[in-house]
């Protein structure tokens, strides 16, 4: 066995925080919620998580904090650390509403963040069938070439046709799939579609994994810029949580100077935790 399957078997040593031990069983459980590409990293990072979690509890009891654990939208509700955690980062850190001017200097800077995507209205005729399955797939492929061929000389009939052939749901609705943008659809049927001009139909039957489709595309609209101030309050929301991200993170750092801890190393951790 190499030296690196022995360092990746090593017993982890033990966590404290300020003389609080963390539990190896806590860490253990911890560990499903930071995958990585070996267990020992995996356990490193948990330990990291655990021993933040530790020093920001430690520190909400120290400037008494009074916990008032709150529930969200759906329901849920928070532990009573959970709300000491969130207590403490509140009343320590002070975290400004970006001005006007600031978020209007970020959304011209970054123009290409806040646009609307393309938007392709679209209706198919569906031929299910697997490719691993020869015969029924040859069988469905004749067919899809015969409905195109009629549909070359008829197009106006794709509604009827799809009513007729289609083994998809839309064709209650003539084909019709409504509004699709960019990843709403297998990457088969997604290139074929974006390749089409409005009013025109496949010239082939599209293979995807769930059979062959014939496809038309009925209208596009060009994505385009959003204007600021439908962006406002999002910009905002933005810059605020990007500079309370930066702030928890210094403060953190500065807790983590002061304190004594043991068994894993909290260098740059910091910067990467999220304060729930």
């Amino acid at each position: 066995m190499t030296c690196a399957a022995h360092a990746d078997l090593a017993k982890p040593s033990v966590v404290s925080v300020n003389g609080v031990v963390i539990p190896p069983e806590v860490i253990a459980s911890e560990v499903q919620n930071h995958p990585a590409a070996k267990p020992i990293m995996a356990w490193q990072s948990a330990a990291r998580a655990l021993a933040i979690r530790e020093l920001l509890l430690q520190e909400a009891r120290r400037i008494g904090i009074d916990p008032q654990p709150v529930s969200d939208a759906e329901g849920r509700r928070e532990t009573e650390d959970e709300a000491l955690i969130r207590g403490v980062v509140e009343h320590e850190i002070v975290t400004p509403q970006a001005d006007e001017e600031t978020c209007r200097q970020y959304y011209m800077q970054n123009r290409h963040r806040f646009r609307s995507p393309a938007i392709f209205e679209a209706a198919h005729i569906l031929f299910a069938a697997r490719q691993g399955d020869t015969e029924s797939f040859a069988s469905a492929a004749d067919a899809a070439r015969a409905v195109l061929a009629e549909l070359k000389s008829h197009p106006e009939r794709f509604g009827p046709l799809a009513r007729a052939h289609s083994a998809c749901t839309s064709a209650a609705q003539d084909g019709n799939l409504g509004q699709i943008t960019a990843g709403k659809t297998t990457p088969e049927f997604e290139q074929a579609l974006f390749a089409l001009s409005p009013g025109a139909i496949t010239e082939q039957p599209v293979t995807t994994r769930y059979g062959l489709h014939i496809i038309r595309l009925d209208r596009k609209i060009e994505e385009r810029d959003l204007p600021f101030e439908i962006v406002a309050s999002r910009v905002a929301d933005y810059l605020r949580e990007s500079v309370q991200r930066r702030a928890t993170a210094q403060y953190i750092a500065r807790l983590v100077s002061s304190a004594s801890i043991t068994g894993v190393g909290l260098d740059g951790a910091a910067e990467q935790h999220r304060v729930n």
